[in-house]
């Protein structure tokens, strides 16, 4: 908990992309879509639409009872280091070869320095998804699409919301904070899950984010 006139600093980064900061009350910014996140992209939401400058002064809405402190057992948390991503087969799984498939759960890909929040470009074996060209469809964070030249796009949280690429897997939505938190240069693998566990991972993971906001009523 920080009290009015502390100040918070950060050192060189030790492990993962992202440290978050949680504010009673929430910051308000501009508004767009219904949300006050920033969409650099697209210049919309947030501090008018760009990313923060030095100087910069943010607002917070009325603040809420809140209880700071409460954290997680370390056995409910993602476990960040092993930087395997469990997946299900994607709608287009069926067009790679035997070969592609063991491969994309076998080999070890590296986080390309051309990654953003839309999506992460994957250094690592060739992989093929032959077949005819493909409609556009609706596109879900988590979704690995493979272009024509073979090296998988693991699409995240500003992920377009559709695209004509196929989707050879999507990675489980328990498995996506450990991809968030991947910086160009980290390595990965892909480990592909029933439907059925995916689920039971994000219950899991669901329930021990309720057993806080128990705690805190």
């Amino acid at each position: 908990e920080l009290a009015p006139g502390d100040e918070l600093a950060f050192g060189s980064r030790r492990a993962g992309a992202r440290a978050y900061i949680a504010v009673s009350g929430g910051i308000v910014a501009d508004r767009w879509l219904g949300s006050m996140s920033t969409n650099l992209m697209l210049a919309r939401g947030g501090v008018h639409g760009r990313a923060l400058q030095r100087g910069d002064e943010l607002a917070v809405g009325p603040a809420p009872w809140a209880r700071p402190g409460l954290v997680l057992p370390p056995t409910l948390r993602p476990d960040y280091a092993e930087r395997v991503l469990r997946v299900i087969a994607g709608p287009q799984a069926e067009r790679m070869p035997p070969e592609s498939r063991r491969t994309l759960t076998s080999a070890v890909y590296t986080l390309n320095a051309s990654s953003n929040r839309m999506g992460y470009r994957l250094d690592g074996p060739v992989l093929e998804a032959p077949g005819e060209e493909l409609l556009s469809f609706h596109l879900v964070p988590g979704a690995i699409q493979l272009p024509s030249g073979g090296g998988p796009i693991l699409l995240m949280a500003d992920h377009q919301t559709a695209g004509g690429y196929p989707v050879i897997a999507v990675v489980a939505g328990a498995s996506l904070p450990v991809a968030a938190q991947l910086a160009p240069g980290d390595e990965l693998r892909f480990e592909e899950v029933g439907v059925e566990r995916a689920l039971a991972m994000r219950a899991a993971q669901r329930e021990g984010l309720d057993s806080l906001m128990t705690v805190s009523m």
